[in-house]
């Protein structure tokens, strides 16, 4: 069986600079911002980075969604709809990254799947 590590971390915000600028001096974080994505991302240093994502009426304040590493996405996707689970998001690709989904958990958190690219080595 794979393993499904903890690979990303969003944090829903009003104020993406605002947040950044927070977490940064709270923690040393390093941010870079995209803003024709209008998307923050940060590095922890040690451990899964993440981003901040705007504040919408499906990402209400407040949300934090975990993503899980997948090497087959759409195995995982069909996993999670036979365990009861709910697709929110189909696969979608995210350029020169990889592709994501969003799903519900039978129990209504909301959570994610990361395939990434494969290595170039």
């Amino acid at each position: 069986m794979s393993k499904h590590p903890i690979v990303h971390v969003e944090i829903s915000a009003n104020n993406l600079q605002a947040a950044s600028k927070f977490y940064a001096d709270l923690f040393g974080w390093q941010i870079q911002q995209f803003p024709d994505m209008n998307y923050a991302t940060f590095e922890t240093g040690d451990g899964p980075g993440g981003g901040f994502n705007p504040i919408t009426p499906e990402n209400p304040a407040g949300t934090v969604t975990v993503y899980f590493n997948t090497d087959d996405i759409l195995e995982t996707i069909a996993k999670v709809e036979a365990l009861g689970g709910t697709i929110l998001m189909p696969k979608t690709e995210i350029p020169t990254v990889g592709w994501f989904a969003l799903f519900k958990d039978p129990t209504g958190n909301t959570l994610a799947l990361l395939q990434p690219l494969p290595d170039p080595m």
